[in-house]
């Protein structure tokens, strides 16, 4: 059979991009395409390899690793050979993979954003590190394990089982994500180009040639010895070993999880799953979350489960691995040229993409922040067609180097908000040009400008009239966490400003049937009938006015004052006017307020418009005062309690109002001063972090026992007592 000319061009041109690729993310863990399309592209080779097997060569890219040794690293030959993996991308290809290995009990991890080593351990003492490369040679960056502290430097000894002469130990060093951040911010603030992901932030930190920067630092010092302070040799040495420091910083804030055993000297391992049981006992880091399940059905339900919570985790992953259990059934199973067998990764869809950034313009938010908005080439990104992508502010848009026209690197923050990590500045070709932040509201043409010196964001000062500002407090005056007011979304309030309703939130809960008949958006047909929409806008505002007083303070739009702190306010004052009165340092005593926002709170209320608007409000009928509730007794005062996931009994909002309401502090965060955690269903993150810190976790029943008997009560529940 005559293989066409276009498929072997196109073949040929599928290797340059991969190999292209595979030198850029491994070797110089910069990568020029995203994970996505370099997957794409590895599959269409694969699939005309299998049509034309002729065109299977030894240097095609299916047929080895990937990843080369960079030259400025020793080389380390691995004492086994470490493999990769292939993928499936639906369960159509998995369900094709099972036919092929047939039944047998599975091991599922999670498949982490991180870079593949090589631990490898003598008589239990660590001996060298290594990255995989191409399987059988990797990069010596054993210099680098003095600052990991994520890897124990000796195995823990256990009883009955002595540590075999040589253990190979294969894991994943990687960034958790609140870490990825954090470096990114440090590597931009340098002038450098940011990580597309955790795993090239994993790479180049771990790849940082850790040796060659002691030595520089012990060069300079030499040639600064005698100099004065201000002297080029002193300079010198300060930028030496500030950037040392930042390199081993950035090395001790890596975590390891090991999967996996490559040579052993004397042990006898019967499954996957017991070598993990191993690697945990001897002190070496595994996921709590490997699990071995006996039916394929069971392997479905964890990549579902994963996949629903992937970003509960505290790290990245981009999907499962699925392995035979039993080493005797993978050595039946046996390797392809590249992977094994016996295992699969499953891919979700991906988070981070690229795409060209075609525009930029920008909001105006509620309160006049002025937001660059992107504009990019439309892009399948977590499941949806992502267009546009958040800037924060013109700041961010210098910090992370972006030109308009740059291809870009895109993710979606927890599988919801589309946001630019950072350009593919090896890809620019000079067309590229500069944004520059305007200096007049797109809205309503004031000048544009930042309240205080110091402050990044710009803003639009016309908050009384600006009509992007008006839209966006009535917006959010009717959010379901504020007044909750069905029928009040950006329609309506674009309809209600634009037709001259309304001037402003103030005349809102005068309205009646007679004032909507005006607009064409609240009426239907030609005898302007009041529209459905307009009786349910009606009724709801109605409804709203006797609403908890904490909804009304939210609903005035005062910066820095969301659900929690306003109800702090009304634990403290049972009226607006006895917030409008109180004097600041009154108002900083309160819980969560303190000085800038006791100061902000003054100041929204010294404006006469915004008095106007509370006249309005009570003129209409609306209640802005509570009764005085007597404080009952405080059995959780002086503690901190998480809550955590899915409670049946309580929303999370309620969860909070029962433990304020005794006292205690609702925290949405877990540390050492966390006195209990409460969790439900999907917990996730908070919860690993609660076992780590070794707080006392509480399920719904021990909540219900804290709330109606105590601190000791619940402790008792847990038998801590």
């Amino acid at each position: 059979m005559s293989i066409p000319a276009t498929v072997r061009r196109r073949r040929n041109e599928l290797v340059e991009l991969i190999e292209s690729a595979r030198t850029s993310y491994y070797s110089h863990d910069k990568p020029t395409i995203s994970d996505a399309e370099y997957d794409k592209v590895f599959q269409e080779l694969i699939e005309i390899e299998t049509q034309f097997p002729e065109l299977v060569s030894a240097d095609s890219p299916t047929q080895s690793v990937g990843g080369e040794a960079a030259g400025e690293f020793g080389e380390f030959e691995h004492p086994s050979r470490m493999w990769s993996l292939d993928n499936v991308f639906d369960l159509a290809e998995l369900d094709a993979w099972f036919a092929r290995v047939g039944d047998h009990n599975f091991l599922c991890e999670l498949k982490i954003d991180g870079l593949a080593i090589n631990v490898v351990y003598r008589n239990g003492e660590l001996e060298t590190l290594a990255t995989r490369g191409s399987g059988s040679v990797g990069e010596n960056v054993t210099a680098s394990m003095e600052y990991l502290t994520c890897i124990p430097k000796k195995l823990k000894a256990t009883k009955g089982t002595a540590f075999p002469e040589l253990l190979e130990v294969r894991g994943e060093v990687y960034f958790s994500l609140a870490e990825f951040d954090q470096i990114n911010l440090e590597v931009t603030a340098t002038g450098r180009t940011a990580f597309a992901n955790p795993r090239n932030a994993a790479a180049g930190t771990l790849r940082q040639l850790i040796d060659k920067r002691i030595e520089a630092v012990a060069d300079a010092k030499k040639r600064a010895e005698g100099k004065e302070p201000d002297s080029k040799q002193a300079m010198s040495l300060a930028k030496h070993v500030e950037e040392l420091l930042r390199a081993t910083s950035a090395l001790s804030r890596l975590g390891l999880i090991v999967h996996g055993i490559g040579a052993h000297d004397g042990l006898e391992i019967s499954a996957q799953s017991h070598a993990y049981e191993l690697l945990k006992s001897w002190g070496l880091p595994t996921s709590d979350r490997v699990k071995v399940v006996k039916s394929i059905a069971d392997v479905k339900a964890y990549i579902a489960h994963h996949g629903e919570h992937r970003h509960d985790i505290e790290h990245d992953i981009d999907g499962v691995v699925i392995k035979v259990d039993s080493l005797a059934e993978q050595d039946q199973l046996g390797f392809t040229a590249r992977a094994p067998r016996w295992a699969i990764a499953f891919k979700y869809p991906p988070t981070v993409v690229r795409t060209r950034l075609l525009a930029i313009g920008v909001q105006v938010g509620r309160t006049g922040r002025i937001t660059p908005r992107a504009a990019v080439e439309p892009v399948l990104v977590a499941g949806s067609t992502v267009s546009f992508a958040t800037l924060h502010n013109g700041f961010e848009v210098s910090r992370k180097g972006l030109l308009l026209g740059d291809m870009v690197f895109l993710r979606k923050a927890g599988d919801v908000i589309p946001e630019i990590l950072g350009p593919v500045v090896e890809l620019r070709d000079g067309s590229e040009r500069a944004f520059k932040m305007p200096t007049k509201c797109p809205e309503c043409g004031s000048k544009l400008a930042t309240e205080k010196q110091d402050d990044k964001d710009l803003r639009c000062l016309n908050t009384r009239s600006c009509p992007a500002q008006l839209r966006g407090r009535l917006e959010h005056l009717g959010s379901r966490s504020v007044l909750d007011i069905e029928g009040l979304g950006e329609k309506a309030a674009r309809a209600l400003l634009e037709d001259k309703i309304i001037s402003d939130e103030g005349d809102l809960f005068a309205l009646t049937a007679k004032d909507l008949q005006r607009s064409d958006f609240f009426v239907k047909g030609v005898t302007r009938e009041l529209g459905e929409n307009a009786k349910l806008l009606l009724a709801q505002l109605e409804l709203a006015k006797t609403k908890p007083l904490w909804r009304f303070i939210c609903a005035l739009s005062m910066r820095h004052i969301g659900p929690p702190t306003a109800q702090a306010l009304t634990r403290e004052f049972n009226s607006l006017d006895a917030i409008s009165k109180a004097p600041t340092a009154k108002l900083a005593q309160v819980e969560g307020i303190g000085q800038t926002i006791a100061e902000t709170i003054e100041a929204w209320f010294a404006e006469d418009w915004h008095l106007d608007i509370i006249k309005k409000w009570k003129k209409s009928g609306v209640v802005l005062e509570q009764a005085l509730v007597e404080i009952g007794p405080q059995p959780l005062a002086g503690l901190t309690i998480v809550v955590t996931g899915t409670l049946v009994d309580f929303t999370r909002d309620g969860a909070a109002q029962e433990i304020t309401s005794r006292g205690g502090k609702a925290s949405g965060s877990v540390s050492k001063n966390t006195d209990f955690v409460v969790i439900g269903p999907g917990a996730g993150s908070k919860e690993a972090k609660a076992i780590e810190l070794g707080r006392p976790i509480l399920d719904e029943a021990g909540f219900k026992i804290l709330l109606d008997d105590g601190p000791e009560a619940a402790r008792a529940h847990l038998g801590l007592n």
